[in-house]
């Protein structure tokens, strides 16, 4: 929940994306349009743009520690949401800080491992740390479906295959799963919400847009601006749904390959 003066406070702990369209530059936007305040503890930078990734620079883990600390010492946290830990020491930083200087603060974690474009960006060994040591410290956990693959070890076909993925998610210890669907074929999207009180199935229709880079960060922040705000996490996924619907059905190609939401159609038109 906001701080007394009504700052909904999100640190966001990822990667950099140089195009802008993804990473922390997509969370600080999603952040921002929501009226929540957005700081950073950046992971790794990348030369990146709407075509591919180009190559990755790592942040070393104790610099991501302090950066984390600098922030939670001074300015503190509603949420945070993390996004691209490429490593296990980088893995291992960040939930040493998390336990040490953010107890009781929820965490969005939004398990970055292979880019739009289809470039890795986390090793097999740091998958399994993550699933070993942050889904636990969890809120909620904001897979896509090849991520979701990736952390059950199966494929995942169909929608009824989705709500069981989801459901197998939250056994591994999140607070709740939202399992996102845009990759799957077909002329809607679904989206499953998992929670210990049951699972949520919402579906639209799919947008024919080739401006998607970037969705499922801007969703996971989203979802954790309106947790910082002090919305369940159902009220949170409605909004952060509906505010990426439009900043789907507003945007404009950008670049030669999948280019950025709108995230500012909140703010002014695009």
């Amino acid at each position: 929940m906001a701080d007394a003066h009504g700052n909904a406070r999100v640190l966001i702990v990822a990667g950099s994306d140089s195009g802008g369209g993804a990473g922390i530059q997509a969370d600080l936007k999603a952040v921002m349009a929501l009226g929540g305040y957005g700081a950073t503890a950046i992971t790794a930078l990348t030369a990146q743009n709407t075509v591919g990734v180009q190559s990755v620079h790592p942040v070393p883990p104790p610099f991501i520690a302090e950066q984390m600390a600098s922030v939670l010492d001074d300015i503190g946290a509603d949420c945070i949401k993390t996004g691209m830990l490429h490593d296990v020491p980088v893995i291992d930083a960040v939930v040493r800080e998390l336990d040490e200087r953010a107890a009781g603060i929820p965490v969005v974690v939004d398990p970055v491992m292979v880019s739009q474009s289809g470039h890795r960006l986390i090793t097999d060994d740091a998958a399994h740390r993550l699933q070993a040591e942050l889904l636990s410290r969890a809120t909620v956990l904001t897979p896509n479906l090849p991520e979701a693959e990736v952390l059950l070890g199966r494929s995942i076909d169909g929608h009824d295959a989705m709500v069981k993925a989801a459901e197998a998610l939250l056994e591994l210890g999140p607070g709740a799963v939202l399992l996102k669907g845009g990759h799957a074929p077909g002329a809607d999207v679904l989206d499953v919400l998992a929670t210990p009180a049951g699972v949520e199935r919402f579906e639209a229709p799919r947008l024919e847009v080739t401006s998607t880079h970037g969705t499922g960060c801007t969703l996971a922040s989203a979802v954790a601006a309106g947790i910082a705000q002090g919305m369940t996490v159902r009220d949170a996924v409605v909004r952060g749904r509906a505010y990426l619907h439009e900043a789907l059905r507003t945007s404009r190609p950008l670049g030669h390959g999948a280019g950025p939401v709108n995230h500012a159609h909140t703010v002014k038109p695009f």
